[in-house]
């Protein structure tokens, strides 16, 4: 029985209860697992992001700047500042966006002395380039076939590049750095963060990219269908996304963790989701949705007490 009316041609809560999704294991992992994202990891410190600001204008007790700053491969880089306006600015946070990129920052977030990077990963709204295709289905297989080149690796190196950013723009506050991501953004950061002990506290809405086998086994609406119909031609995909699953790598967190996870999700089918909530090594936090890429009657009450517990997790005692 479906949690919802819905016009989809699959049951988007996959026959699983709670205790069910509770239970989703990480997949095995490829023996070098480890040394693949810590070798990355460490070819991404070398690079200097030199970054610009472009001051915008006062906005929802913010200053917004236009940033842009230099990734691996030369990518270049292009998103938004914001700076409290009125506080001293005592912590730092990375937002990482969904498949659908970002048009504009965030302004109800309010994480109490937080000033909040939000970089568009390469080939994504603000970081579009003729190098790489914006649409998600395409954009999902790029380079796929070789997991040292794979867009994704590419747009987890965005994110430790942001992390430099914040490091280098705010050096006494170089340990007192977050990140928050939704969907496409969750999945980049529990594949990122475990390696970087710069990010101190981690918040994922809806994370994709969660115990990938069985994910590509499950229908949706989402990239997951375009790695599936990409792989009936393409059978080596799954050997590189055995490097690029998000709950393999979330056996290695530190940080703490908060994650807001669906029961119900098109596009993000939610046992991927639990599967990376469950692997999560660190300290964690539950926040259970009733949906994630659709709209329900508790989606605004919902998304209220998300955020104050996300004011609360980021706020003056944790960072």
């Amino acid at each position: 029985m479906s949690l919802f009316d819905h016009y989809y041609s699959y049951d988007p809560g996959y026959g699983y209860g709670l205790d069910d999704l509770l239970s989703v294991p990480a997949p095995q992992e490829p023996a070098d697992f480890s040394r693949f994202w810590r070798d990355k990891y460490q070819k991404a410190l070398t690079v200097s992001p030199q970054f610009s600001l472009n001051y915008q204008c006062q906005r929802g007790g913010y200053r917004v700047y236009d940033i842009s700053y230099r990734s691996t491969d030369d990518f270049h880089i292009a998103g938004w500042l914001l700076e409290p306006d009125a506080q001293p600015i005592t912590r730092s946070i990375v937002v990482g966006h969904g498949y659908g990129g970002r048009e504009q920052p965030d302004f109800h977030l309010n994480i109490p002395g937080a000033a909040l990077l939000f970089p568009c990963f390469r080939g994504i709204s603000r970081s579009r380039c003729e190098r790489l295709p914006e649409q998600p289905n395409q954009h999902v297989v790029q380079d796929i076939d070789d997991p040292n080149h794979y867009v994704i690796g590419g747009c987890v190196e965005d994110l430790w590049l942001a992390v430099t950013v914040l490091a280098e723009r705010y050096p006494a506050i170089a340990d007192k750095i977050g990140y928050m991501g939704i969907s496409f953004g969750g999945g980049i950061g529990a594949l990122a963060a475990p390696w970087d002990a710069r990010i101190k506290r981690v918040h994922l809405n809806v994370p994709t990219f969660g115990n990938q086998p069985l994910r590509l086994s499950l229908p949706t609406s989402g990239s997951a269908a375009a790695l599936k119909a990409y792989s009936q031609f393409h059978h080596n995909v799954f050997d590189t996304l055995a490097y690029y699953d998000a709950a393999v790598s979330a056996r290695y967190a530190l940080q703490p963790l908060h994650a807001a996870v669906a029961l119900f999700d098109p596009v993000v089918a939610p046992p991927g989701q639990f599967a990376i909530y469950n692997a999560w090594a660190a300290d964690k936090h539950l926040f259970i949705l009733d949906a994630g890429h659709f709209d329900y009657p508790r989606q605004h009450d919902q998304e209220r007490q998300l955020i104050a517990e996300l004011q609360s997790f980021f706020g003056e005692s944790s960072l």
